[in-house]
């Protein structure tokens, strides 16, 4: 079977896209895409191209640049090209330049996609290949991954499944055979040689020096890839099915009973597929399973989350922001968004019935004066709870009511010429309550925004 016939059947099997979609293809100027770009339209496709130039090797990018503009001149295609000062990106991010391309690349594609309502562009094509899969899982493996990262790269991904790799099916010989038998010029990106790369380390030296000893180690790892997201299906079945068993959303949070996880049947793998959605590594996973037989309060933290021990309970929450946080309150506002929350006010009239609930705060009218000031509420802090004459600090209040330490560290208070009237979400201060007395009630809500 040629390469035509295999593309066509690779596009059919993985329905990834069909003769009336408009496709936009990344072309580099090596022979992947390029070969990419001669498929598509020998199959009739109708295509753009894309080329960022990331100025990274002089010269040698600006010819690639003009290689690629003549290659849409030969196809008569539409083209678009963007250069990028990639290093100083990098640079003020913090990036590899890897790492940094990838994001100019992909954040250029999106807004090429976006900015094509009149004729719009349905897919975005890359032209990663068999190789590049095999090198993928190769990496994953040595750097730990769970079930998904030994599936490899997937045919279709993105928002919407937008991005589609069709050459995943090929080997890096077999492009460059269709392009010397078809006479199909390409460019060699010089950097594909410096092994200071990770991939070109493994696509230079490590695959190499395997095949030395497994001749067929790329056929093989190929086959193994197929299984795995065969078997990645069932797997993530179980996983699911575990998952619902144990994980207790509450509000923000997750909330994970430690006696049932420890029960769990392949523990470190079910801990993993947990954590590593919240920025969590395969390295953490023993720090987690400790976790479980820790004393309460011990915690371990992700570059976005923590999961803390607080008695029977595993608890994820997002990091606590110290930023400072307060807000004034006029008399006039109606409605307070702060923190992913919502304070309304509201003066309801004498109600038949008292409001119990948490979130809502009850106050005679006539015991308060405006402005009033919303804020975390702070070390020190103490107020006389509903039913009690005597003060209690806030960090003995929240001790008696059991309240874990994220729940601590997302307590705000409602504050009147410092006086806590109320600790939002739990209960407010005896002084302001609605009495006999009271001849106007001031109602403070509380609720997600």
């Amino acid at each position: 079977m040629t390469l035509p016939d295999k593309f066509s059947q690779f596009v059919k099997a993985e329905n990834l896209f069909h003769l009336k979609d408009r496709l936009l293809i990344a072309v580099s100027g090596g022979v992947d895409s390029v070969v990419l770009c001669d498929l598509c339209k020998k199959a009739g496709y109708d295509f753009a191209i894309a080329h960022c130039n990331f100025q990274l090797r002089g010269a040698e990018s600006d010819s690639d640049d003009l290689f690629v503009k003549e290659l849409a001149v030969k196809y008569n295609v539409d083209i678009y090209t963007r250069k990028f000062d990639t290093e100083n990106y990098a640079s003020e991010n913090k990036l590899s330049i890897q790492v940094a391309a990838r994001n100019l690349r992909y954040d250029w594609f999106s807004q090429l996609i976006a900015e094509h309502t009149s004729k719009p562009i349905n897919y975005l094509l890359t032209a990663h290949h068999a190789n590049d899969n095999i090198e993928t899982v190769l990496m994953n493996f040595f750097k730990g991954t769970g079930m998904a990262g030994l599936q490899g790269i997937q045919p279709k991904s993105g928002q919407g499944n937008h991005v589609v790799r069709p050459l995943l099916f090929a080997t890096k010989e077999a492009l460059f055979q269709y392009a010397e038998e078809n006479n199909i010029p390409f460019r060699e990106d010089s950097s594909n040689s410096n092994d200071k790369y990770t991939r070109n380390y493994f696509r230079n030296k490590l695959i190499p020096s395997l095949q030395e000893v497994y001749p067929n180690v790329e056929d093989n790892l190929l086959g193994n890839i197929g299984r795995f997201r065969e078997f990645n299906s069932l797997y993530q079945l179980s996983v699911n099915n575990l998952q619902k068993k144990l994980l207790v959303t509450k509000g923000n949070e997750i909330h994970i009973p430690v006696v049932k996880l420890q029960k769990t049947p392949a523990l470190h793998t079910i801990v993993y597929e947990i954590i590593h959605q919240y920025g969590f590594t395969a390295a953490q996973v023993a720090d987690v399973v400790r976790l479980l037989k820790s004393g309460s309060g011990k915690y371990v933290v992700s570059q976005t989350h923590r999961i803390l021990h607080n008695r029977n309970w595993l608890i994820i929450s997002k990091l606590h922001d110290n930023r400072a946080a307060s807000v004034l309150i006029e008399e006039q506002d109606d409605t307070i968004v702060f923190a992913d929350q919502k304070l309304i006010i509201e003066y309801p009239g004498i109600p038949n019935k008292i409001d119990t609930s948490n979130y809502v705060a009850l106050l005679d009218a006539g015991e308060v004066i405006f402005p009033f000031l919303l804020r975390k509420w702070k070390k020190g802090d103490y107020f006389y709870p509903l039913g009690m004459q005597k003060k209690k600090k806030l960090s003995n209040f929240f001790i008696d009511n059991k309240m874990s330490l994220t729940q601590k560290e997302n307590t705000w208070v409602v504050e009147m010429d410092k006086k806590i009237i109320w600790v939002v979400g739990q209960r407010i201060d005896d002084r302001f309550k609605i009495t006999g007395n009271t001849v106007k009630v001031l109602k403070l809500t509380v609720s997600s925004a």
